[in-house]
């Protein structure tokens, strides 16, 4: 299961009114930790654990500490310290060795949830905001503002306001991926692309592929001509591709239809010449595309089976979308001759 705050609060949704809850916020990191700012997880005291907060390390005591934040229906704030030995973090063998700041709120209807059912239908409806927390162990307050994400703020940050601290996390869908070509080397694509929360269209006007039996997980299936496919996904916010059709030409016809939509990523399978072959065929200038385009799609780790390609395709998406380097973040690849 995803810990996308959406899947979070997909099934928060269902649970929320047969026991009592309480959203835990990491709300401040110091050195190295494994959730960072504005991470969230949510606790019922009839035991349900929603998220992580930590690599599971510390999430049965903060269970704990969130029962005593139903039952005084008061906030709470914990600090867990990796670093002190005399820490509770550190007597529950943290291995991250940093300082992680939980702030505890109960979620009842008195207080609207804290505003979480409105940040699930914004998420649901692919629309972007705020969700604020005010970070205080005596007031309980929150709010969500439905507004476009800001190039200035891209992680959750804490404001220091004239009322008090509050932590500001941006909200957004998941990740909204198209797979051009339904054969049997896309059903990895798309079930990892599912196990990363990501939402999935599969299109392929091939009556033989794309079978739902062997792709359970998607969230749609489109078999229409190629032609219909920029109108879906400028409608449906699509923000990545990777055309795997195997067929040149409705891989053209899929890659001509990309052109203005606004990508992310996309990518072509394949090799060189085919790339060559394929962008002929659709007509189109590769400036008409948002994004650069990944043909041979992936990132060079060795990939040769149907999974292993599909982790390379959508490691390289991962880091298109993020804009980082996707390089070793120990230097061991450059260390070992991997990388010159």
């Amino acid at each position: 299961m995803s810990n996308h705050l959406l899947s979070l609060l997909t099934q928060w949704r269902d649970l929320k009114d047969e026991a009592n809850w309480v959203l835990g916020t990491v709300y401040k990191t110091e050195g190295p930790a494994y959730r960072k700012t504005g991470a969230m997880m949510l606790f019922s005291d009839s035991g349900h654990q929603l998220g992580m907060l930590s690599g599971g390390c510390l999430e049965s005591d903060i269970h704990l500490h969130a029962r005593k934040v139903v039952l005084n229906q008061k906030p709470a704030t914990l600090t867990y310290d990796g670093s002190d030995e005399d820490d509770m973090a550190f007597q529950l063998g943290i291995g991250c060795g940093g300082t992680v700041h939980i702030l505890l709120q109960p979620l009842t209807v008195e207080n609207d949830y804290l505003g979480l059912v409105q940040v699930l239908d914004a998420l649901e409806h692919h629309h972007t905001g705020y969700f604020y927390q005010k970070v205080s162990n005596k007031e309980i307050a929150a709010r969500f503002v439905v507004e476009p994400r800001s190039n200035e703020q891209q992680r959750a940050q804490l404001l220091e306001q004239e009322d008090g601290l509050w932590l500001c996390t941006p909200t957004e869908a998941p990740l909204h991926l198209l797979i051009a070509g339904g054969g049997i080397d896309a059903r990895p694509v798309a079930q990892l692309a599912h196990q990363l929360g990501w939402r999935v269209t599969l299109w392929d006007p091939r009556p033989a592929n794309g079978r739902m039996e062997y792709f359970p997980n998607i969230s749609r299936r489109l078999n229409g001509t190629a032609s219909d496919l920029n109108a879906y996904c400028q409608q449906h916010s699509v923000q990545a591709a990777v055309l795997m059709s195997h067929n040149v030409t409705l891989d053209a016809q899929a890659l001509a239809a990309m052109a203005g939509v606004q990508l992310k990523y996309v990518a072509l399978l394949g090799p060189v010449n085919r790339r060559e072959r394929v962008i002929e065929q659709s007509g189109i200038e590769l400036n008409q595309l948002s994004a650069p385009l990944s043909g041979p799609a992936g990132l060079d780790i060795g990939a040769e089976l149907p999974e292993t390609i599909a982790l390379s395709i959508l490691a390289e998406c991962q880091a298109a979308i993020t804009k980082t380097s996707a390089r070793s973040i120990s230097g061991v690849l450059e260390k070992a001759g991997n990388v010159q």
